[in-house]
């Protein structure tokens, strides 16, 4: 299914912190087959704000048997289309959303039989709440272990839900809260998820358990950290599911600020670069050494979809059919997917004369 666009209504919109809310938005029943999601997945949302076209991406909060698609957004100083969403957003209101994408999920059925532990920072709890709720109504087998950090009580999202959560599932699932701002007077629980508290964790709670999988989702630093710890413990990299959450806005002020990576990676070529979006092809010009392929294509007048630009949300992926391309940054694409040619197109530049690209081949 190609990525597209469509207007839905805002059915209602809950305050979950100080600085964050949840809205489910309204399905029209010639849709439901295209807003399917797996758990852990996200959608892009796209509106004009003071006549610029913002475009977010957000995960999933909810799970598909709560017949709702909700998602939750954390407002970020400065932050564009997260203010918008937490101070003027109302029920009722239309904005434009695109169908759910992503690979930060796993196959789960009845029959699945799993230890998963998650890490969540922040806002990043958000698609592990859609993980742990499938999981727990699903496969009645598996078990979660839920590592939840916030600066401190009043900014955990989702906090009387998680705890309906794990009185339901007593037996299923446990959770732990880390605060790095504020004392609780149990020092395990205090402190940032860095490498040091990830080791203590595993050691205090983990150690000698099976571990099948692990769901890292939050800033990077955090994510480093939880990937270095439990592959050292002998997990491999198929078993360690990350998605890192970044400000958008930042993410384009670094990079204006630096060179991209494929300025250093040999000779410099001008290629004619093909784009293929909803079966029509249009080839721009671009060289190794100038914007990206995504920037190029849209600039000359293409739609080629795109939400982050960071190489972190995968919306604009798109596959090689022709020539190479470079991509400064991957943060989204699984190794399997890279090795079958795609690309993140906000991220890539030419490296042969001839390029073609095509963002219908899902």
């Amino acid at each position: 299914m190609n990525p597209r666009f469509h207007t839905l209504k805002i059915k209602n919109i809950r305050r979950e912190t100080n600085d964050a809310v949840s809205f489910s938005i309204e399905i029209p029943s010639e849709l439901k087959a295209d807003f399917h999601y797996k758990p852990g997945q996200h959608l892009t949302f796209k509106r004009i704000l003071n006549d610029v076209d913002v475009r977010r991406s957000y995960s999933i909060c909810s799970a598909e048997y709560e017949n709702e698609l909700r998602v939750a957004v954390k407002k970020i100083p400065n932050g564009k289309f997260s203010s918008f969403v937490n101070d003027q957003l109302a029920a009722g209101d239309e904005i434009e959303v695109m169908n759910p994408m992503g690979n930060f999920t796993t196959e789960i059925n009845a029959n699945t039989t799993k230890n998963f532990v998650f890490f969540a920072g922040g806002s990043g709890i958000t698609p592990i709440m859609a993980l742990t709720k499938t999981i727990l109504h699903t496969a009645k087998n598996s078990t979660v272990s839920l590592i939840y950090g916030n600066r401190g009580f009043s900014h955990i999202i989702f906090r009387e839900e998680i705890d309906a959560l794990k009185n339901m599932y007593m037996d299923r699932l446990s959770v732990m809260h880390i605060f790095s701002d504020e004392k609780i007077g149990n020092e395990l629980q205090e402190g940032l998820l860095n490498k040091e508290k990830v080791t203590e964790l595993y050691n205090a709670i983990l150690e000698g358990d099976q571990v099948d999988e692990v769901f890292v989702c939050g800033p990077q630093p955090m994510i480093m950290a939880v990937k270095e710890v439990f592959e050292e413990k002998g997990m491999n990299h198929h078993q360690i599911h990350f998605e890192l959450f970044t400000n958008p806005d930042q993410e384009a002020k670094e990079a204006a600020q630096h060179p991209t990576a494929s300025q250093h990676i040999g000779e410099r070529v001008t290629a004619q670069v093909s784009a293929i979006i909803d079966g029509e092809m249009m080839t721009v010009e671009l060289s190794t050494d100038g914007k990206s392929i995504l920037d190029a294509v849209n600039d000359a007048g293409g739609d080629a979809p795109y939400s982050c630009k960071g190489g972190v949300c995968s919306t604009c992926k798109a596959k090689v059919l022709e020539g190479k391309v470079f991509m400064d940054k991957n943060y989204a694409l699984e190794e399997d997917e890279v090795e079958a040619g795609y690309i993140l197109t906000c991220q890539s530049h030419p490296l042969t004369e001839k390029v073609t690209v095509s963002y219908d081949e899902w």
